[in-house]
């Protein structure tokens, strides 16, 4: 099988680790070669952040160049756009529709750019656009934004669900599993 590229793309603090972590062990558990890379960039609170999760018959880096990710899995509208240019020609973005200003903007020195969806759908984008903070929250937490976007991510693999169970099970803490469970489930039938 050729490796396939998910990049995972956002703000710091918003839950790119776990989402990483996730992919990685539902992909190891359905037998690929996985290589996930550290998150790069600000991780502070408010810095762009993006990791790279490739996985195939054999991989052998974590690195994502431009033009060849097959997803772009986005906790922030901006970063979506941002990203654009790493997406194949036939990928698909997977984005929550939430606006997060940059420091740019809330010193004042830009706007935040309008009709980003809109405008990345004009290049031939596939964007997979929904408001994930609403439905995190209505799963019970605003940090749930990142296994909302995993829900919504599982539409495009041929996976089983018991498969995304298993690694939501594996790796999210006892406490926090039914609101995990139920974000995911909030986005995969959104």
């Amino acid at each position: 099988m050729e490796t396939k590229n998910i990049m995972i793309v956002g703000v710091g603090g918003q839950g790119s680790l776990l989402a990483s972590k996730l992919l990685g062990h539902l992909l190891m558990e359905q037998g690929f070669d996985v290589k996930v890379s550290e998150v790069h960039g600000m991780s502070q609170r408010g810095g762009s952040v993006v990791t790279y999760v490739r996985y195939g018959s054999k991989v052998s880096s974590p690195v994502i160049d431009r033009g060849e990710a097959d997803y772009i899995v986005s906790f922030e509208l901006l970063e979506a756009a941002r990203w654009l240019s790493y997406l194949k020609p036939d990928g698909q973005i997977v984005t929550s529709t939430q606006q997060i200003d940059p420091m740019p903007v809330i010193t004042g020195a830009a706007s935040y750019p309008e009709d980003l969806v809109e405008k990345m759908r004009a290049v031939g984008a596939k964007v997979d656009a929904l408001d994930c903070l609403a439905l995190a929250e209505e799963a019970g937490s605003s940090k749930a934004v990142n296994i909302v976007l995993m829900g919504r991510l599982s539409h495009y693999f041929d996976l089983p669900d018991e498969a995304w169970q298993a690694s939501l099970e594996a790796m999210v803490p006892p406490k926090f599993l039914e609101l995990n469970k139920k974000a995911f489930e909030l986005g995969k039938k959104a």
